[in-house]
Protein backbone atom coordinates (compact mmCIF):
# COMPACT_ATOMS: atom_id res chain seq x y z
CA UNK A 1 0.00 0.00 0.00
CA UNK A 2 1.23 3.24 -1.11
CA UNK A 3 2.53 5.62 1.85
CA UNK A 4 -0.25 8.23 2.41
CA UNK A 5 1.72 11.92 2.47
CA UNK A 6 0.15 15.14 3.46
CA UNK A 7 1.85 18.46 4.53
CA UNK A 8 2.40 19.94 7.33
CA UNK A 9 -0.94 21.39 7.82
CA UNK A 10 -2.77 18.29 6.33
CA UNK A 11 -4.28 20.05 3.17
CA UNK A 12 -2.62 18.95 0.70
CA UNK A 13 -2.25 14.51 0.36
CA UNK A 14 0.88 14.34 -2.45
CA UNK A 15 0.42 12.36 -5.25
CA UNK A 16 3.80 11.16 -5.04
CA UNK A 17 3.97 6.89 -5.92
CA UNK A 18 7.42 6.93 -3.44
CA UNK A 19 8.68 8.58 -0.47
CA UNK A 20 12.69 8.06 -0.73
CA UNK A 21 14.74 8.59 2.37
CA UNK A 22 18.58 8.25 1.11
CA UNK A 23 21.17 8.41 3.42
CA UNK A 24 23.98 9.23 1.48
CA UNK A 25 24.73 11.26 -1.74
CA UNK A 26 25.13 8.26 -3.41
CA UNK A 27 21.73 7.11 -2.72
CA UNK A 28 19.95 10.65 -3.57
CA UNK A 29 21.78 10.52 -7.09
CA UNK A 30 20.54 6.96 -8.01
CA UNK A 31 16.69 8.07 -6.89
CA UNK A 32 17.36 10.95 -9.25
CA UNK A 33 18.86 9.05 -12.31
CA UNK A 34 16.00 6.79 -11.76
CA UNK A 35 13.11 8.68 -11.75
CA UNK A 36 11.32 10.29 -14.63
CA UNK A 37 10.11 13.18 -12.27
CA UNK A 38 11.09 13.67 -8.72
CA UNK A 39 10.70 16.41 -6.57
CA UNK A 40 12.46 17.36 -2.92
CA UNK A 41 10.04 17.56 0.69
CA UNK A 42 11.87 19.45 2.87
CA UNK A 43 9.96 20.42 6.53
CA UNK A 44 6.23 20.18 4.47
CA UNK A 45 5.39 23.94 5.42
CA UNK A 46 3.76 24.75 2.51
CA UNK A 47 0.26 25.07 1.63
CA UNK A 48 -0.51 24.71 -1.89
CA UNK A 49 1.15 22.08 -4.70
CA UNK A 50 4.70 22.94 -5.47
CA UNK A 51 6.15 20.32 -3.12
CA UNK A 52 3.95 17.86 -4.52
CA UNK A 53 4.61 15.54 -7.34
CA UNK A 54 3.14 12.82 -9.74
CA UNK A 55 6.31 10.74 -9.78
CA UNK A 56 8.83 10.47 -6.83
CA UNK A 57 9.02 12.27 -3.64
CA UNK A 58 12.63 12.35 -1.94
CA UNK A 59 12.93 13.64 1.76
CA UNK A 60 16.91 14.75 2.27
CA UNK A 61 16.12 15.17 6.36
CA UNK A 62 18.52 11.05 6.58
CA UNK A 63 21.60 12.67 4.78
CA UNK A 64 24.61 13.26 7.19
CA UNK A 65 24.23 16.87 8.86
CA UNK A 66 26.71 19.03 7.39
CA UNK A 67 28.25 21.75 9.41
CA UNK A 68 31.63 23.66 8.42
CA UNK A 69 32.42 27.05 9.03
CA UNK A 70 34.86 28.40 6.77
CA UNK A 71 38.29 29.46 8.07
CA UNK A 72 38.18 33.37 8.48
CA UNK A 73 34.27 32.69 10.29
CA UNK A 74 32.34 34.95 7.32
CA UNK A 75 30.89 31.51 6.11
CA UNK A 76 28.93 28.06 6.90
CA UNK A 77 28.57 25.03 3.94
CA UNK A 78 25.34 23.27 5.03
CA UNK A 79 23.45 20.33 4.32
CA UNK A 80 20.33 20.38 1.75
CA UNK A 81 18.43 18.70 4.46
CA UNK A 82 19.29 21.05 8.05
CA UNK A 83 17.02 23.02 9.64
CA UNK A 84 17.18 26.81 11.15
CA UNK A 85 17.31 25.54 14.62
CA UNK A 86 19.88 23.12 13.95
CA UNK A 87 22.03 25.22 12.03
CA UNK A 88 21.57 28.10 14.90
CA UNK A 89 22.49 25.53 17.52
CA UNK A 90 26.04 24.85 15.81
CA UNK A 91 26.43 28.30 14.91
CA UNK A 92 25.53 29.76 18.85
CA UNK A 93 27.89 27.31 19.92
CA UNK A 94 30.99 29.15 17.90
CA UNK A 95 29.56 32.50 18.46
CA UNK A 96 28.02 32.90 15.39
CA UNK A 97 25.02 33.78 13.70
CA UNK A 98 22.48 34.14 10.70
CA UNK A 99 21.59 37.69 9.93
CA UNK A 100 17.35 36.89 10.74
CA UNK A 101 15.11 33.62 10.96
CA UNK A 102 11.35 32.79 10.16
CA UNK A 103 9.12 32.82 12.95
CA UNK A 104 9.46 28.81 12.86
CA UNK A 105 12.75 27.20 13.28
CA UNK A 106 11.49 24.52 12.54
CA UNK A 107 11.56 24.75 9.06
CA UNK A 108 14.36 23.20 6.26
CA UNK A 109 17.03 25.85 5.03
CA UNK A 110 16.77 24.96 1.69
CA UNK A 111 12.86 25.09 1.65
CA UNK A 112 12.80 28.10 3.02
CA UNK A 113 15.45 29.53 0.76
CA UNK A 114 14.07 27.91 -2.24
CA UNK A 115 10.35 29.99 -1.22
CA UNK A 116 11.69 33.22 -0.15
CA UNK A 117 10.62 32.87 3.32
CA UNK A 118 11.63 35.22 5.54
CA UNK A 119 12.02 36.67 8.85
CA UNK A 120 11.40 40.56 9.90
CA UNK A 121 13.04 43.75 9.98
CA UNK A 122 13.49 47.00 7.30
CA UNK A 123 17.11 46.42 6.91
CA UNK A 124 16.93 42.18 6.70
CA UNK A 125 16.59 40.72 3.17
CA UNK A 126 14.73 37.66 3.25
CA UNK A 127 16.43 34.22 4.27
CA UNK A 128 17.50 34.03 0.53
CA UNK A 129 19.92 36.69 0.61
CA UNK A 130 22.69 35.18 2.86
CA UNK A 131 22.91 32.63 0.22
CA UNK A 132 26.28 32.57 -1.58
CA UNK A 133 26.86 29.37 -2.57
CA UNK A 134 24.61 26.28 -4.18
CA UNK A 135 25.28 22.80 -5.10
CA UNK A 136 22.62 21.22 -7.10
CA UNK A 137 22.33 17.57 -8.07
CA UNK A 138 21.04 17.56 -11.70
CA UNK A 139 19.24 14.72 -13.32
CA UNK A 140 21.90 13.33 -15.14
CA UNK A 141 23.81 12.78 -11.81
CA UNK A 142 26.31 15.45 -11.91
CA UNK A 143 26.85 18.45 -9.02
CA UNK A 144 26.64 22.01 -10.28
CA UNK A 145 28.34 24.46 -8.48
CA UNK A 146 26.98 27.92 -8.16
CA UNK A 147 28.24 31.35 -6.39
CA UNK A 148 27.85 35.08 -6.68
CA UNK A 149 30.52 35.48 -9.45
CA UNK A 150 27.85 33.68 -11.78
CA UNK A 151 25.55 35.43 -13.73
CA UNK A 152 22.79 32.55 -13.26
CA UNK A 153 23.51 32.53 -9.28
CA UNK A 154 20.90 35.44 -8.69
CA UNK A 155 18.10 33.43 -10.81
CA UNK A 156 18.94 29.95 -8.70
CA UNK A 157 18.89 31.03 -5.32
CA UNK A 158 15.14 31.12 -5.07
CA UNK A 159 14.57 28.36 -7.41
CA UNK A 160 11.25 26.56 -6.77
CA UNK A 161 13.12 23.48 -6.84
CA UNK A 162 12.70 23.49 -10.50
CA UNK A 163 16.84 23.68 -11.11
CA UNK A 164 17.65 20.35 -9.70
CA UNK A 165 18.45 18.55 -5.81
CA UNK A 166 19.91 21.71 -3.65
CA UNK A 167 22.24 19.64 -1.68
CA UNK A 168 24.48 21.84 -0.06
CA UNK A 169 24.23 25.69 0.41
CA UNK A 170 26.73 28.60 1.74
CA UNK A 171 25.83 30.93 3.92
CA UNK A 172 26.67 34.22 4.97
CA UNK A 173 27.30 34.31 9.59
CA UNK A 174 27.85 37.24 11.50
CA UNK A 175 29.19 37.18 14.85
CA UNK A 176 26.70 35.99 17.73
CA UNK A 177 24.16 38.72 19.29
CA UNK A 178 21.84 39.21 22.06
CA UNK A 179 18.17 40.62 21.68
CA UNK A 180 15.35 41.05 23.64
CA UNK A 181 12.04 40.93 22.61
CA UNK A 182 8.83 43.33 23.91
CA UNK A 183 5.44 42.65 22.90
CA UNK A 184 2.90 45.91 23.21
CA UNK A 185 -1.25 45.36 23.13
CA UNK A 186 -3.52 47.31 21.65
CA UNK A 187 -1.93 49.96 18.83
CA UNK A 188 -4.39 52.62 18.32
CA UNK A 189 -5.66 53.08 14.54
CA UNK A 190 -4.81 56.70 14.88
CA UNK A 191 -0.89 55.81 15.45
CA UNK A 192 -0.76 54.01 11.89
CA UNK A 193 -0.78 57.21 9.37
CA UNK A 194 1.93 59.07 11.57
CA UNK A 195 4.26 56.69 12.61
CA UNK A 196 3.89 53.31 10.89
CA UNK A 197 7.31 53.97 9.61
CA UNK A 198 8.77 54.62 13.14
CA UNK A 199 7.13 51.75 14.17
CA UNK A 200 8.39 49.20 12.23
CA UNK A 201 12.01 50.63 12.54
CA UNK A 202 11.99 50.30 15.96
CA UNK A 203 13.82 47.07 16.14
CA UNK A 204 16.00 44.51 14.59
CA UNK A 205 13.01 42.70 13.82
CA UNK A 206 8.90 44.33 14.20
CA UNK A 207 6.01 41.88 13.66
CA UNK A 208 2.54 43.28 13.88
CA UNK A 209 -0.26 41.37 14.70
CA UNK A 210 -4.16 41.55 14.18
CA UNK A 211 -7.39 39.63 13.71
CA UNK A 212 -8.58 42.52 11.84
CA UNK A 213 -11.47 42.62 14.73
CA UNK A 214 -11.19 46.15 15.60
CA UNK A 215 -9.27 49.02 14.04
CA UNK A 216 -6.18 49.17 15.82
CA UNK A 217 -3.21 46.06 15.85
CA UNK A 218 -3.71 43.90 18.68
CA UNK A 219 0.16 42.95 19.59
CA UNK A 220 3.42 44.49 18.23
CA UNK A 221 6.40 42.13 18.85
CA UNK A 222 9.69 44.10 19.24
CA UNK A 223 12.88 42.50 18.96
CA UNK A 224 15.99 44.98 19.85
CA UNK A 225 19.12 44.93 21.52
CA UNK A 226 18.66 47.91 23.39
CA UNK A 227 16.24 47.91 26.24
CA UNK A 228 12.23 49.53 26.24
CA UNK A 229 9.91 51.36 28.67
CA UNK A 230 6.73 52.91 28.51
CA UNK A 231 4.39 52.90 26.02
CA UNK A 232 4.81 53.09 22.07
CA UNK A 233 2.89 54.77 20.26
CA UNK A 234 -0.25 54.25 22.20
CA UNK A 235 0.34 50.49 22.92
CA UNK A 236 0.99 49.44 26.54
CA UNK A 237 3.23 46.87 27.28
CA UNK A 238 1.71 43.11 27.79
CA UNK A 239 1.69 41.79 31.58
CA UNK A 240 2.97 38.87 30.39
CA UNK A 241 4.02 36.26 28.12
CA UNK A 242 1.79 36.43 24.68
CA UNK A 243 1.08 34.01 21.57
CA UNK A 244 0.09 35.53 18.66
CA UNK A 245 -3.07 33.87 18.54
CA UNK A 246 -4.89 34.28 21.90
CA UNK A 247 -5.96 31.60 23.55
CA UNK A 248 -2.86 29.35 22.85
CA UNK A 249 -0.60 28.32 24.91
CA UNK A 250 2.72 30.87 25.72
CA UNK A 251 5.13 28.39 26.51
CA UNK A 252 5.49 27.62 23.22
CA UNK A 253 6.77 30.81 22.55
CA UNK A 254 9.92 32.47 22.72
CA UNK A 255 10.91 33.91 25.96
CA UNK A 256 9.51 37.70 25.91
CA UNK A 257 9.35 40.97 28.70
CA UNK A 258 12.89 42.33 27.92
CA UNK A 259 15.14 39.71 28.85
CA UNK A 260 18.31 39.39 26.73
CA UNK A 261 19.02 36.16 24.99
CA UNK A 262 20.95 34.63 21.97
CA UNK A 263 19.65 35.81 18.75
CA UNK A 264 18.20 32.30 17.96
CA UNK A 265 16.27 32.27 21.17
CA UNK A 266 14.42 35.67 20.44
CA UNK A 267 14.19 35.70 16.12
CA UNK A 268 12.00 33.17 15.82
CA UNK A 269 8.91 33.66 17.63
CA UNK A 270 8.59 29.65 18.60
CA UNK A 271 10.29 27.71 20.62
CA UNK A 272 12.51 24.56 18.42
CA UNK A 273 11.51 22.36 21.15
CA UNK A 274 7.69 22.94 20.79
CA UNK A 275 4.84 22.47 18.26
CA UNK A 276 4.21 26.00 17.87
CA UNK A 277 0.04 24.89 16.63
CA UNK A 278 -1.36 21.51 15.44
CA UNK A 279 -1.41 22.36 11.51
CA UNK A 280 -4.93 23.05 11.70
CA UNK A 281 -4.54 26.29 9.58
CA UNK A 282 -3.94 27.51 6.17
CA UNK A 283 -1.71 30.12 5.42
CA UNK A 284 -1.82 32.90 2.47
CA UNK A 285 0.78 35.92 1.96
CA UNK A 286 1.25 38.78 -0.20
CA UNK A 287 4.27 41.81 -0.45
CA UNK A 288 3.73 45.17 -1.43
CA UNK A 289 5.96 47.78 -1.68
CA UNK A 290 6.89 49.22 1.45
CA UNK A 291 5.94 52.56 0.06
CA UNK A 292 2.41 51.37 0.06
CA UNK A 293 2.29 50.15 3.47
CA UNK A 294 -0.63 52.16 4.37
CA UNK A 295 -2.79 51.78 1.34
CA UNK A 296 -2.53 47.62 1.87
CA UNK A 297 -3.53 48.03 5.24
CA UNK A 298 -5.86 50.11 4.18
CA UNK A 299 -6.86 47.63 1.44
CA UNK A 300 -7.38 44.38 4.00
CA UNK A 301 -9.36 46.60 6.49
CA UNK A 302 -11.60 47.31 4.05
CA UNK A 303 -12.41 43.85 4.21
CA UNK A 304 -12.30 43.38 7.45
CA UNK A 305 -15.85 41.50 8.49
CA UNK A 306 -14.88 39.04 5.35
CA UNK A 307 -10.87 38.27 6.69
CA UNK A 308 -12.03 37.96 10.26
CA UNK A 309 -14.51 35.73 9.77
CA UNK A 310 -11.92 32.76 8.48
CA UNK A 311 -9.13 34.57 10.29
CA UNK A 312 -7.18 33.05 12.95
CA UNK A 313 -4.24 35.87 12.98
CA UNK A 314 -2.65 38.01 10.63
CA UNK A 315 1.36 39.12 10.94
CA UNK A 316 2.42 42.20 9.46
CA UNK A 317 6.63 42.73 8.89
CA UNK A 318 9.08 44.49 6.56
CA UNK A 319 12.19 43.08 4.17
CA UNK A 320 14.56 44.75 2.48
CA UNK A 321 14.93 44.57 -1.11
CA UNK A 322 16.97 42.33 -3.20
CA UNK A 323 18.15 41.42 -6.52
CA UNK A 324 16.81 37.76 -6.44
CA UNK A 325 14.67 36.95 -10.04
CA UNK A 326 11.83 35.30 -8.40
CA UNK A 327 12.04 36.88 -4.58
CA UNK A 328 8.98 38.78 -3.99
CA UNK A 329 11.15 41.23 -2.68
CA UNK A 330 13.31 41.27 -6.09
CA UNK A 331 14.21 45.31 -6.42
CA UNK A 332 11.83 46.91 -3.63
CA UNK A 333 11.82 47.18 -0.05
CA UNK A 334 8.60 45.30 1.29
CA UNK A 335 5.98 44.91 3.22
CA UNK A 336 4.28 41.62 4.07
CA UNK A 337 0.77 40.57 5.23
CA UNK A 338 0.76 37.14 6.26
CA UNK A 339 -2.78 35.70 6.99
CA UNK A 340 -2.92 32.09 9.03
CA UNK A 341 -6.41 31.32 8.65
CA UNK A 342 -8.76 28.48 9.76
CA UNK A 343 -8.68 25.12 8.31
CA UNK A 344 -11.64 25.08 5.78
CA UNK A 345 -10.21 25.66 2.88
CA UNK A 346 -13.63 26.29 1.00
CA UNK A 347 -14.55 29.05 3.19
CA UNK A 348 -10.50 30.41 2.86
CA UNK A 349 -10.62 30.69 -0.69
CA UNK A 350 -13.01 33.16 -1.94
CA UNK A 351 -11.49 35.71 0.58
CA UNK A 352 -8.31 35.06 -0.67
CA UNK A 353 -9.84 36.01 -4.01
CA UNK A 354 -10.86 39.34 -2.51
CA UNK A 355 -7.55 39.99 -1.04
CA UNK A 356 -5.82 39.51 -4.24
CA UNK A 357 -8.30 41.88 -6.28
CA UNK A 358 -8.07 44.56 -3.49
CA UNK A 359 -4.44 44.30 -3.26
CA UNK A 360 -3.75 44.06 -6.84
CA UNK A 361 -3.12 47.47 -7.57
CA UNK A 362 -0.27 47.92 -5.26
CA UNK A 363 1.25 44.75 -7.34
CA UNK A 364 1.22 42.21 -4.82
CA UNK A 365 3.51 39.54 -5.15
CA UNK A 366 2.61 36.32 -3.15
CA UNK A 367 4.40 33.75 -0.87
CA UNK A 368 5.28 30.98 -3.20
CA UNK A 369 4.56 28.60 -0.42
CA UNK A 370 1.43 29.53 0.52
CA UNK A 371 -2.27 29.50 -0.66
CA UNK A 372 -2.99 32.51 -3.70
CA UNK A 373 -5.48 32.28 -6.74
CA UNK A 374 -3.52 34.55 -8.65
CA UNK A 375 -3.16 32.89 -12.30
CA UNK A 376 0.29 32.26 -13.75
CA UNK A 377 0.27 35.06 -16.32
CA UNK A 378 -0.62 37.68 -13.85
CA UNK A 379 2.28 36.02 -11.62
CA UNK A 380 4.47 36.28 -14.30
CA UNK A 381 4.01 39.72 -15.14
CA UNK A 382 4.90 40.55 -11.48
CA UNK A 383 8.63 39.37 -12.28
CA UNK A 384 11.03 41.16 -14.82
CA UNK A 385 13.20 38.48 -14.74
CA UNK A 386 11.02 35.38 -15.23
CA UNK A 387 11.54 34.61 -18.54
CA UNK A 388 14.84 34.52 -17.63
CA UNK A 389 14.44 32.35 -14.64
CA UNK A 390 12.37 29.54 -17.31
CA UNK A 391 15.11 29.49 -19.41
CA UNK A 392 17.70 29.09 -16.79
CA UNK A 393 14.97 26.28 -15.92
CA UNK A 394 15.16 24.81 -19.44
CA UNK A 395 18.91 25.14 -19.79
CA UNK A 396 19.39 22.59 -15.98
CA UNK A 397 16.25 20.42 -16.52
CA UNK A 398 15.38 20.21 -19.84
CA UNK A 399 13.14 17.06 -19.84
CA UNK A 400 11.46 18.55 -16.73
CA UNK A 401 12.54 15.85 -14.59
CA UNK A 402 12.36 18.20 -11.35
CA UNK A 403 8.71 19.45 -12.56
CA UNK A 404 5.31 19.21 -11.31
CA UNK A 405 1.73 19.89 -12.75
CA UNK A 406 1.82 22.92 -10.55
CA UNK A 407 5.35 24.17 -12.14
CA UNK A 408 4.31 23.02 -15.82
CA UNK A 409 1.85 25.42 -15.82
CA UNK A 410 3.60 28.06 -14.21
CA UNK A 411 6.41 27.85 -16.63
CA UNK A 412 6.08 26.08 -19.48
Amino acid sequence: MRERLTNWAGNIEFGARRLHRPRTLDELREVVSGSERVRVLGSGHSFNRLADTDGDLVSLAALPRTVEISADRTSVRVDGGIRYGELAAHLAAEGLAVHNMASLPHISVAGAVATATHGSGVRHGNLATAVSGLEILRADGSVTVLDRSDPSFAGAVVGLGALGVVTALTLDVVPAFELRQYVYENLPEASLPGHLEEILSAGYSVSLFTRWTGAGIDQVWLKRAEELSGDLFGARPADGPRHPVPGMPTVNCTEQGGVPGPWHERLPHFRMEFTPSSGEELQSEWHVPRSEALSAIGAVAGLRERVAAVLQVCEIRTIAADDLWLSPNHGRDSLALHFTWIADTEAVLPVVADLEKALAPLDARPHWGKIFTTAPAGLRESYERFDDFVALVDRFDPQGTFGNPYLDTLLR
